[in-house]
C-alpha cells in the first residue's frame, strides 16, 4: 500500500471525494438547522421610542496644548 495520494488509484480518489461531499453536506445541514436557545435575544422589540435624525451639526473644538 502506497501512503502517497499522488500514486493512489481511481477508487481511492472517488472515496476521498465522496467523504468530503458527505462531510460538506453535513456541515451545511447543521448550519441551516442551528437555532438560538435564548428567545429574548432572537426577537426584536418594537416598543421603544422613535428617534428621528435632525439636521447635521458641526462641532469645532480646539483643545490643543502647546509643547515647548
Amino acid at each position: 500500500m502506497s501512503p502517497s495520494i499522488l500514486n493512489a488509484g481511481r477508487t481511492t480518489h472517488l472515496k476521498i471525494v465522496a467523504v468530503a461531499l458527505v462531510a460538506g453536506i453535513a456541515v451545511v445541514t447543521v448550519g441551516f438547522n442551528a437555532r438560538t436557545t435564548n428567545l429574548d435575544t432572537a426577537r426584536v422589540g418594537t416598543d421603544g421610542a422613535v428617534v428621528k435624525a435632525g439636521q447635521p451639526a458641526a462641532y469645532a473644538v480646539q483643545e490643543t496644548s502647546t509643547v515647548r
